[in-house]
């Protein structure tokens, strides 16, 4: 899968104003993602934590709830861009990787940074053999 260039900048650029608004007093951790979805809208969000730290919202999980909360039918990301204010990439946790499966399989994902090395691989190649709706559906009793 490949984006175009423009696309790629305007996804950067949302995935870093979103993680200087994250909410991490906690982990001091600030993460943002945006979503690009298939009409070509841009969706960010940025991790919020919580004392509970169960209850902490990650930025990839908060950009699909944007893109979802915007009424874009279907809410499917082409792509997802997650950034890090580190020197080397930083790729999401199960969660998120969970939750982005359930609306595009097969989602480009790209990790950037703010050193020179970004990564870009595919939601399957970073969640092999995932559970999805087609799973579940499965185990229904008649």
């Amino acid at each position: 899968m490949f984006i175009q260039p423009d696309d790629r900048r305007r996804l950067l650029e949302a995935a870093k104003l979103a993680a200087t608004r994250a909410y991490c007093p906690y982990s001091r951790f600030p993460v943002g993602a945006a979503a690009l979805s298939g009409s070509g809208n841009v969706h960010a969000g940025c991790n919020v934590e919580n004392a509970s730290s169960g209850l902490t919202i990650c930025a990839e999980r908060n950009a699909m709830a944007q893109l979802v909360a915007s009424g874009e039918s279907p809410p499917r990301p082409v792509a997802v861009l997650v950034y890090t204010p580190t020197p080397t990439p930083t790729a999401p946790c199960g969660a998120c990787r969970q939750v982005l499966h359930e609306f595009n399989p097969d989602c480009l994902v790209v990790l950037a940074c703010d050193g020179p090395d970004a990564i870009e691989t595919t939601l399957d190649r970073l969640l092999p053999a995932a559970f999805g709706p087609a799973d579940r559906d499965r185990g229904r009793l008649a």
